[in-house]
Parts: structure tokens; sequence; C-alpha cells
């Protein structure tokens, strides 16, 4: 028997799981537990595209390859929801991604914000990453075992996330007055879409134990970061939140140009294998 056949016939929670693990097992989400992963698996698309646009464009060579293989592990995270999501309804991972319209999209519209200059980014990725290492290390004891193999494996990825955007965020504030007045900026930028992350919708009443409750994950989130900015001197920025609904299908205006640099060539080719 295969490795990968193996693992989809012993789905349960903590077990690491890859895409085609899921698409060969016959693991069906209810309605509910497929709109949770295309939450969780557009988060993921949306930002690894915008994250992709610094490759060649980083300010060290190194940080061309950091943020490409962040993407990439995105990308892994999103297969993932995806293919969850697809196994409901019988599309592909491929087919969510690349053939909806932007109303059935439902990424967090932090996720859609412009990369900016490069602290913007940091500043969008360390709110992201911890928010996220949050989500998944609770997430990786869902009672819905694909979810929580899902999540055992993408908490390993986002801790080294995590790990990145902190030490840039301290290398910046601490750095000249030029980064550190650019770093300020990029916080203050990022900081009214991070309350429609902890947000609480009806559907995680509806999941019980298959979903994190977005609330719950609020305190330690505000504490990890808190300590982070502390060390840097900076203030958790004193800004209004935005309104969100990208759960819901309403977006920010940055999301439909990301469609469509990431759906063009597949909506001009339908046919191709993707």
């Amino acid at each position: 028997m295969s490795e990968a056949n193996a693992s989809a016939t012993r789905i349960t929670p903590g077990n690491a799981l890859r895409p085609e693990d899921i698409a060969a097992s016959d693991a069906v989400p209810s309605p509910e537990a497929a709109e949770y992963a295309l939450w969780l698996g557009d988060d993921s698309l949306i930002l690894a595209q915008r994250l992709g646009w610094w490759i060649s464009r980083a300010p060290e060579l190194e940080e061309d390859v950091a943020l490409a293989n962040i993407a990439l592990d995105l990308i892994g995270h999103a297969r993932s929801f995806l293919t969850y999501a697809g196994s409901a309804s019988g599309r592909t991972e491929d087919e969510l991604a690349y053939f909806r319209r932007e109303p059935e999209f439902r990424s967090a519209h932090l996720f859609e914000q412009p990369n900016g200059d490069f602290a913007r980014t940091i500043a969008r990725q360390f709110v992201v990453s911890h928010y996220q290492w949050e989500l998944y290390s609770r997430l990786a004891h869902s009672t819905d075992a694909t979810l929580a193999g899902i999540a055992a494996k993408a908490v390993k990825e986002v801790d080294y996330h995590r790990d990145h955007s902190l030490q840039w965020v301290l290398r910046l504030a601490q750095g000249t007055e030029e980064s550190r007045r650019r770093m300020i900026a990029g916080l203050k930028l990022t900081w009214p879409y991070v309350e429609e992350l902890f947000a609480d919708e009806p559907l995680i009443d509806a999941l019980g134990g298959a979903a994190v409750r977005p609330s719950s994950l609020r305190e330690p989130f505000d504490a990890a970061v808190a300590a982070v900015l502390a060390e840097a001197d900076l203030e958790v920025p004193a800004v209004p939140g935005a309104t969100g609904g990208g759960r819901h299908g309403v977006h920010s205006e940055h999301l439909g140009y990301i469609l469509a640099e990431l759906q063009v060539l597949a909506r001009e080719h339908p046919g191709a294998s993707w």
C-alpha cells in the first residue's frame, strides 16, 4: 500500500495530511464544514498570491526565497482546505481556485490588502502568522479528523512564518528612523482589519467542536503580539476597525485585482488541466 493510500485510510485527529491524501480518502464534509474549509483555504490562497509578488523584489536575496517559501506553504494549506471543501460538491481544488466569482470567495479582508512597502507586508504577515498559529494549534484537535490533520501540518509551517515576521518587526523597528517610521505606518494600515479575524459567526455554532471559535483566540493573540511590540518599543495601534464582511462574500476593492491575476489563464483556457 502506498504512503498516500495508507494515510488516506487512517485519517485521525492530529495526523498531518496532504491534499492527495484528502482526495484519495472517502471523507466528505458536511455543508457547514465545507464552508469553514473555504474560509481557511481562501485566506491562504489569496495571501499566497500577494506574497508571490515579492519574488525578485524583496530587499535581500535571502528574503526573496523566504517570502516565496512562505507563499508555497500557504498554497499547500489552501490546496488541502479547498480539496476538502470541494469534496462536498464534487469540485476540485483548481475549480474552486480558478472558477469562482468574487462573491463566492470567503477570505477575510486582511488577506486581500495590498503589499504596500516591505514594512507593510511584514506588518500584515506578523498579524496573519500569529493568528494562524493560534488557530491551527487548536484546530489540530478538531472533532473533524480531516480539518485536524490539515491543521497539524500547517501549524508547524506557520510557526516558522511567525518567527520570520516577528524578527523583521524587531529589525525594522530598531533599525533606522526611516525603517521604524515605515514599520509604525505598516501596523497602522494593518490594524483596522484585525477585528474581522476574531468575529464569531453562526457557522461556528453549527460546527461545534469541529471548528475553533474565533473570539477564543483573541486573548492569546493579543498577549503574543503585545510582547513582540513591547520588545520593539512599539504600541498596538489605536485605529478604528474596518467593516469586514469577507466571510459572507463582501470583499474589499482589492480582491478583484488579485483574482484577475490568479484566474485569467484558467478562464481563457477552461479545458486545460491545471
